[in-house]
């Protein structure tokens, strides 16, 4: 059994079914957070933890429970910074692996965009998600696994 787990901030997550079966297969367990205003199906490796709807309910009970060396996978920037604080692997749903190199890049990014928005600038948002990103995911995903277990102590 492994000594990390993969989180999800479940609430809009595209790719839990392949994050479980990726997980099955490298045998990680799976905790998956979101509001109860998602039904989440109960699955074989995974723990369902719903919170209440509040804005960022999914987002504080992730950051109080997650730990050095487990995997994050969120689309919140602000969530995955505070992954990376504790020492997580973080992913984007599209499989981008969030960096200390490249958060402080995205964060700054969506601040700007967000002080557009405000100021009456309407922006593009991101791409439909396509077969494409979910096979980007399933890869980077499965890579980081391999390489957390390949790292770990005996």
């Amino acid at each position: 059994m492994s000594s990390f787990q993969i989180i999800v901030d479940a609430d809009a997550c595209p790719v839990k079914n392949e994050i479980v079966q990726v997980a099955l297969r490298y045998s990680v367990p799976v905790l998956m957070v979101a509001s109860f205003d998602h039904r989440l199906q109960e699955q074989e490796g995974v723990q369902i933890v719903q919170v209440d709807r509040s804005d960022q309910s999914v987002d504080l009970f992730i950051a109080n429970h997650i730990h050095r060396g487990d995997v994050l996978v969120t689309q919140d920037f602000g969530l995955a910074a505070i992954g990376l604080g504790k020492g997580a692997v973080c992913l984007s749903n599209r499989g981008q692996e969030y960096t200390n190199q490249t958060i402080d890049f995205l964060l700054d990014r969506r601040h700007t965009q967000g002080k557009l928005r405000r100021g009456g600038k309407h922006s593009k948002g991101p791409n439909p998600f396509s077969s494409e990103d979910r096979e980007f995911f399933l890869h980077g995903l499965t890579k980081v696994l391999r390489r957390l277990q390949e790292n770990r102590p005996v």
